[in-house]
């Protein structure tokens, strides 16, 4: 109580709860757009609302303490084991079914052992919505960890996961097919995969989307791969709309496959193709930084029009509300506490 402002809404002991509150805010079931606040009636619900948003600012400082919390609660957890032995299972059915497959497949081999990889990391992946949403409440609710440390190290996470799987993709085409050893083989597995994974981690971790969305929309990529990037048959395509392959890492990577490259139309240099494959697998991750930043511009208009109005809205009224909120003494030194941080500039970590 000390700390913060607590509204607890219930249908059980009212009675009860109402005698032992400090405030009591009753909200009509008829009309909700204005309350009842203690004895005030007829208060506006807006009003209201900036009337409680009075008290200590909050602050918290990561430390050691989060890193190993999150280290016990997803680096140990079961979820990256059943990731891990899916994985292991897939991978080997693979080696098994492959086994001595003919140069002239390289495509075929290459198709199943991406789609094998993809569907490794996919449930981990669409899982990250309802891990967005039970990090942020819990944080909320209980302020022991930062939110904005937790999406990098979850992001971190599940990059290093899909690299894993780039070596594991790797590993067992070199074991069932010849002639697909280089290194640049490998850039190409991981990028690819990059590309199909990076919007899913972007859109299940840092928005609000809810799962459906999020697997519509983080899955369009893998779509519009198989349509556009004409590596499931060269050359063809309608003439203008074929020319969007070169938005697909996909694309280039097929250049580099012995026995498909000479049927890929329009392929860059040799010496180009790795950096245009690279910005090509980025393409996803360069349209939701567009998004976010329209949204962080819209964001910000919409602070500044809150901003305008509970400021209109500072009158006597306003003011006899709070103090029957909180009383005389306090209110004054939560309003001199306030003024205080602002004027020395103490910043405010959200948790």
């Amino acid at each position: 109580r000390k700390k913060h402002n607590v509204t607890l809404v219930t249908n059980d002991h009212v009675e009860t709860l109402t005698e032992m509150a400090d405030n009591t805010i009753t909200v009509s079931a008829i009309n909700r757009t204005v309350v009842k606040v203690n004895d005030m009636e007829g208060v506006d619900r807006q009003r209201a609302i900036f009337a409680l948003s009075l008290g200590d600012d909050y602050q918290y400082n990561s430390s050691s303490e989060d890193l190993k919390f999150f280290a016990q609660t997803e680096i140990m957890s079961p979820q990256l084991l059943g990731v891990t032995m899916f994985s292991v299972f897939s991978h080997a059915l693979f080696v098994a079914t492959f086994w001595d497959s003919s140069r002239d497949s390289a495509g075929l081999v290459l198709v199943a052992g991406s789609i094998i990889a993809f569907f490794c990391i996919n449930p981990y992946l669409l899982a990250l919505t309802e891990w967005r949403n039970a990090m942020e409440e819990e944080a909320e609710a209980l302020m022991h960890s930062s939110k904005a440390l937790n999406r990098a190290l979850k992001t971190c996470l599940t990059i290093m996961l899909v690299f894993l799987l780039s070596w594991a993709e790797y590993g067992v085409v070199q074991a069932t097919i010849d002639g697909l050893d280089s290194i640049e083989q490998w850039v190409a597995m991981f990028f690819d995969s990059a590309s199909m994974t990076f919007p899913l981690i972007c859109l299940g971790i840092y928005t609000k989307l809810g799962f459906q969305q999020v697997e519509i929309l983080g899955t369009m990529p893998f779509l519009l791969m198989i349509f556009l990037s004409t590596t499931f048959s060269p050359g063809s395509g309608v003439e203008g709309l074929k020319e969007l392959r070169y938005l697909f890492s996909r694309f280039y990577w097929w250049c580099i496959v012995p026995g498909v490259q000479d049927d890929m139309e329009g392929c860059p240099d040799d010496d180009l193709n790795t950096l245009y494959m690279i910005l090509a697998s980025l393409v996803g991750v360069f349209v939701f930084l567009v998004w976010q930043f329209i949204g962080a511009i819209r964001s910000k208009k919409a602070d500044v029009a809150q901003a305008k109005l509970r400021e209109s809205m500072f009158d006597e009224e306003f003011h006899q509300l709070q103090v029957s909120l909180y009383g005389e003494k306090a209110l004054k030194r939560l309003n001199h506490m306030t003024s205080s941080m602002h004027s020395t500039g103490t910043p405010v970590m959200e948790a």
